[in-house]
């Protein structure tokens, strides 16, 4: 326990409460899906035996936030720089993986299956592990991203509006992107664009190429959207058009998760209808993407309020501890977490809202899923770092 107190001393305690609070309560959202939609735990019929059933996502979710939360505390006893100067080591590491899953799919090597691809999804960029367990190596591709680019940041300092140096950083930014577009995974592909587009705002972009960036990136959405929609395949584009026209019979497949989801965020009031209460309405993926629609219906508009506004408070102090950090890696470091957390829960929140098209896209700390509760640990054990290490540069003058 001294230890504890030593260490809570040292750290930012309210940040690091406030995830906390999120992972604690995501794992009785989780069980309250796994009760109602898949009747708790299983048995086998023949053995009696008894298995996990619909409480293994809790499961895996509070075994993830465990050891997540471990490597946060671990983390931030460590350099940030140092880490980013470390960056072969976890570059080919992480990439190695994501590019197995890209040129391999449903391989069966030693116990593992390369190139998983979850049920309803077209997406290959899991590693089914032994147990049942799965990893998506993109998810810590964006850490591995988030300190190169940060460092890269750091290197060119004053440069980065020269062409040259910005055509790199585009490129440094561009091919993560691209690979994991080409890997079929275009939700995390967004969220890699938004966290670089973030960090290279916050190290004093020309407003000329931010002005630039999105003329053609808004262009680009509108050609391919009416001009070149081959460039889509057929259910992305259906997922487009059907948020226009969301009563056309065409688009019913398409666009019903999203009414379902629409439908149980309205059905929760302002108080709820309680996380173990008989009355849900159906809403596929309610453990994953639709979330959030799940946690509206059982506690309402108000307890909706307090969920957002505790993830507004981790977001908005990631942004503080990066301003107050005194060395510009660690703000840019600290601007890539934010962009992750805020992105993520703007486009999940737009899903379940019907107001943007399904793509995959979790929502922090609640989703189900060991890899992406694993990746924003690691995130805030290196906002942790910064903290920490600025209130060490602080003391000793430097």
């Amino acid at each position: 326990m001294k230890a504890v107190r030593n260490y809570l001393k040292t750290t930012d305690k309210t940040y690091l409460f406030l995830c906390m609070a999120c992972s604690i309560f995501a794992v009785i959202v989780l069980i309250s899906v796994g009760r109602y939609y898949a009747g708790g735990f299983s048995y086998d019929s023949l053995t009696g035996a008894r298995g996990l059933g619909g409480y293994k996502y809790a499961v895996v979710q509070a075994g993830a936030f465990i050891l997540g939360l471990g490597c946060a505390v671990f983390l931030s006893y460590l350099d940030y720089q140092t880490l980013a100067r470390l960056w072969p080591l976890h570059v080919s590491v992480t990439w190695f993986l994501v590019l197995l899953t890209l040129v391999f799919h449903n391989v069966d090597i030693a116990g593992f299956t390369i190139g998983y691809a979850p049920s309803n999804t077209q997406n290959y960029s899991w590693i089914l592990l032994p147990g049942g367990i799965s990893l998506q190596p993109t998810e810590l591709a964006k850490i591995s991203f988030m300190l190169t680019f940060a460092m890269h940041l750091d290197n060119v300092r004053e440069r980065i509006n020269e062409p040259k140096q910005l055509l790199g950083l585009l490129a440094h930014m561009g091919a993560p992107v691209l690979t994991v577009h080409i890997q079929g995974d275009d939700g995390t592909a967004i969220v890699f664009a938004a966290i670089g587009a973030m960090m290279l705002f916050s190290a004093g972009l020309s407003w000329k190429y931010i002005s630039a960036g999105i003329g053609l990136a808004v262009s680009g959405l509108l050609g391919v959207i009416f001009f070149f929609p081959g460039l889509l395949q057929g259910y992305q584009m259906d997922r487009i058009m059907s948020l226009f026209d969301p009563d056309n019979p065409v688009y019913k497949d398409v666009i019903l998760q999203q009414k379902y989801g629409r439908n149980a965020i309205g059905a929760g009031r302002i108080f709820g209808r309680g996380l173990f209460s008989d009355a849900h309405t159906y809403v596929p993926r309610s453990e994953n993407d639709f979330v959030f629609s799940y946690m509206a219906e059982s506690i309402g508009f108000v307890g909706c309020l307090i969920v957002l506004g505790v993830l507004f408070a981790i977001a908005i102090r990631t942004l503080t501890i990066g301003a107050n950090s005194g060395q510009r890696m660690g703000t840019y470091l600290c601007v890539g977490v934010f962009a992750a957390i805020a992105f993520q829960l703007i486009i999940n929140l737009g899903m379940n809202l019907m107001l943007l098209p399904v793509i995959g896209v979790t929502l922090p700390f609640f989703s189900a899923g060991g890899s992406s509760v694993l990746m924003l640990y690691i995130c805030v054990g290196l906002v942790l770092s910064v903290y920490r290490n600025s209130r060490y540069s602080w003391r000793s003058g430097r």
